[in-house]
């Protein structure tokens, strides 16, 4: 069956469907509306209508984000395809050969353990995890030799942008960089309006695709890029004779910073973050890690119990020889307003100094911890955007409340213990 699809592709369109006959891998940092995402959807299409049974996925940083962008695109393009059906709870459509494309935010990700595809597109990717490429997506492409395109606009050096660098130098790679000069999709009276009526550093990320603007909206972009014109974001190994203190951000996925302290300076010298269940884990990592500690600091809701363990964290982690500080069975560190820990934070990051090697998953998700922007108002609201860089900023706004605290007394080091058999665990200090 010969099927046409009511799709006209720009040249910078056709150039990119052609190159995928020979590459498995590409990356497109494009423009604001410059068509990426229509490119994206319609390459799919073509691909899981030419191969029976195949499995097709498009992800975006949320799944509401997957539906606001790519859902009607793809209805609409497959629209006149006879027998097309779908699935508009899990955002999946069915092709009459059996094949499947499903749209998904990288919060659900997890979702495709285990599955085989045979071609993934990562839209909007300097907003993904930076460990979503190699742990979750990688993996699935390897039955079926299976392509990756990783698409957007640049927000900072992170994983994007190091992706992009490494594929610059990569034969096996297409690479494609596209300013709003390159496509010829705006004449040069709307470029002149976007120009005029844009911030300089706003126009240059969103229509000149500048990895050297800052993310906009974010609360700690400044702070990093002053950080490194200062070298405090460089090689700052373990230093055996000061003990080793961790702050922890606890949940679904887990962030722990190491940080060590020395004349009124705080060094964070290696950083934690996974999605895996149980503190078990989490707990074995770190005397892998080899480091003397000090004290371990989390969260407020540390001392709440699990319905299914009938134990609080601080608990079962005690009972594996990890000791929270806690006071009275409560953390230590008190629940507080949201805006007065950034505040906090803000205060703490002219002392602080990072490994670069070791935290670059850090560096990376800290400058996407952004305020969320009212479409309506046409202003930022004062609240942040919830998405996977709120697990590291809130582990780092628990170090800035943990930073009075972190001290290097040699009687408050870490030492295994096990709790006495039926004890309640309250008021004991490390130590």
């Amino acid at each position: 069956m010969k099927i046409q699809i009511n799709y006209t592709p720009f040249p910078w369109q056709k150039e990119f469907h052609k190159a995928l006959e020979k590459y498995n891998r590409a990356i497109l940092v494009c423009h604001r509306r410059s068509g990426k995402t229509t490119a994206i959807v319609n390459q799919l299409q073509k691909d899981a209508l030419i191969t029976p049974e195949s499995k097709f996925a498009y992800i975006c940083p949320t799944y509401k984000q997957a539906k606001a962008i790519a859902w009607d695109l793809v209805k609409k393009y497959s629209g006149n395809i006879p027998g097309v059906k779908y699935n508009e709870n899990e955002l999946t459509t069915f092709y009459p050969n059996g094949s499947k494309i499903v749209l998904l935010g990288a919060e659900n990700a997890q979702s495709l353990r285990g599955i085989g595809l045979w071609g993934v597109a990562m839209d909007e990717y300097a907003q993904q995890p930076s460990n979503l490429w190699t742990e979750i997506i990688l993996p699935t492409l390897a039955d079926h030799n299976g392509y990756a395109v990783f698409l957007g606009t640049p927000m900072g050096k992170g994983e994007f942008y190091r992706i992009y660098k490494n594929a610059l130098e990569d034969p096996k790679w297409y690479v494609k960089l596209l300013s709003v000069y390159d496509t010829n999709i705006f004449d040069s009276k709307q470029i002149q309006q976007f120009q005029e009526e844009m911030p300089r550093e706003e126009f240059n990320r969103e229509f000149m695709c500048s990895f050297d603007s800052t993310t906009k909206g974010s609360y700690y972009a400044d702070e990093v890029f002053k950080a490194r014109q200062e070298g405090r974001i460089g090689n700052f190994p373990y230093n055996k004779s000061l003990p080793v203190h961790t702050v922890w951000d606890i949940g679904q996925y887990t962030s722990i910073g190491f940080f060590q302290v020395q004349n009124n300076k705080i060094y964070m010298i290696d950083y934690l973050a996974d999605d895996k269940m149980g503190i078990e884990y989490y707990v074995q990592q770190l005397k892998d890690k080899g480091y003397v500690y000090g004290k371990h600091f989390a969260g407020w809701d540390i001392i709440q119990t699990n319905f299914q363990t009938g134990k609080s964290t601080v608990e079962v982690a005690f009972g594996l020889g990890l000791a929270f500080e806690v006071i009275d069975g409560k953390s230590i560190l008190p629940r507080i307003d949201r805006n007065e820990g950034i505040r906090l934070c803000l205060n703490m990051w002219s002392r602080l100094f990072v490994d670069e090697k070791k935290c670059q998953c850090f560096l990376d998700d800290i400058v996407l911890y952004r305020r969320e922007w009212d479409v309506d108002r046409g202003m930022w609201k004062n609240n942040p955007v919830h998405d996977f860089s709120s697990h590291c900023a809130d582990m780092l706004r628990y170090a800035a409340q943990a930073e009075p605290y972190m001290n290097n007394d040699e009687d408050k080091l870490w030492k295994n213990y096990t709790p006495p058999v039926n004890s309640k665990i309250t008021d004991y200090y490390l130590g």
